[in-house]
């Protein structure tokens, strides 16, 4: 089976009422709600793909919200990159990328949209969700919809820390 690298991210902004929330694009193909996402290309690593496909379709400039990891040894002489939230398999059928059905390895990142004003047009449309409305909305990919409410159920019980 063909694995391909892909790398989506969640985006999060706060509201003026102070309420979090998270977006997810209009996937044409799909026809769903889901992350922001798409493949890895040859010349960048997962955190470089997923800030790209954000700006991409959404049209934000983010930054990643760093994963819980264990730090680099004092004296490490290489460059530390980003550490997904999630890596995970799943099945794809053909696409614009591969021609047969093969397998996405995911790298599933969390992303801090510090100013939620675009700054170009974006691939798809972008529909901001609180807690509350993923329960309730249509047309949100269910593995989405699950990683976005862990996800700010995290964000609730403080065992994830957003930038100010």
């Amino acid at each position: 089976m063909i694995k391909e690298a892909t790398a989506s991210a969640f985006v999060l902004r706060r509201t003026e009422r102070g309420e979090v929330e998270i977006a997810l694009v209009w996937h044409p193909r799909m026809e769903e709600w889901m992350a922001a996402g798409g493949h890895v290309e040859a010349e960048e690593h997962p955190a470089e793909a997923a800030l790209r496909e954000i700006r991409e379709e959404t049209g934000l400039v983010t930054q990643l919200i760093p994963a819980p990891a264990v730090a680099l040894p004092a004296g490490f002489p290489h460059t530390a990159v980003a550490a997904p939230w999630w890596i995970v398999e799943m099945n794809a059928g053909p696409d614009n990328h591969t021609a047969v059905p093969h397998v996405h390895v995911d790298n599933v990142f969390l992303a801090w949209a510090a100013d939620s004003t675009p700054v170009q047009e974006a691939d798809h449309r972008v529909r901001w969700f609180t807690r509350s409305q993923l329960g309730e909305a249509d047309a949100v990919a269910e593995d989405s919809r699950l990683q976005a409410k862990e996800v700010l159920e995290l964000i609730a019980s403080g065992h994830v820390v957003l930038p100010q």
